[in-house]
């Protein structure tokens, strides 16, 4: 499977992470983004293990587990592990592909380096955290 960057965007675009970014900052994010693509039962994600990717899905399913009790199921338009961009902390759940899965993979290296290229970006990112860490927050 090729994902045209126009599709890609178009992926990027639905995170809330990149909601504040404009057409042009959503390319750039795009062109770091590798289409990964992985079998049933691979594990994307390990609880408590520390990474540095952030995953989109386009095609298939993964399940969510934490403490090793299934949180949630996702399918294509779905992201996990979107932290993993700006912190280096341990992941808080499982994540296992339960049917072939497509996915685009951005890593935290990469988008360090474009955050500190394109400012514009960082501010939208660190803004749209602060709005979904604020409900959690004293």
């Amino acid at each position: 499977m090729r994902l045209l960057k126009d599709a890609k965007v178009d992926l990027i675009s639905r995170v809330p992470l990149f909601a504040g970014c404009s057409k042009k900052e959503l390319g750039l994010i795009a062109n770091l983004a590798d289409l990964i693509e992985l079998p049933e039962g691979k594990t994307l994600i390990k609880e408590g293990a520390f990474a540095s990717e952030f995953f989109i899905l386009i095609d298939g399913t993964v399940r969510v587990s934490r403490g090793g009790r299934k949180s949630r199921d996702l399918a294509g338009g779905d992201w996990v592990g979107e932290i993993a961009l700006v912190a280096n902390v341990p992941r808080t759940a499982t994540v296992v592909t339960t049917s072939p899965l497509s996915a685009l993979v951005l890593t935290r290296g990469g988008f360090s380096a474009l955050m500190q290229d394109v400012p514009s970006i960082a501010a939208k990112v660190l803004a749209a955290l602060g709005e979904r860490l604020a409900p959690e927050t004293i």
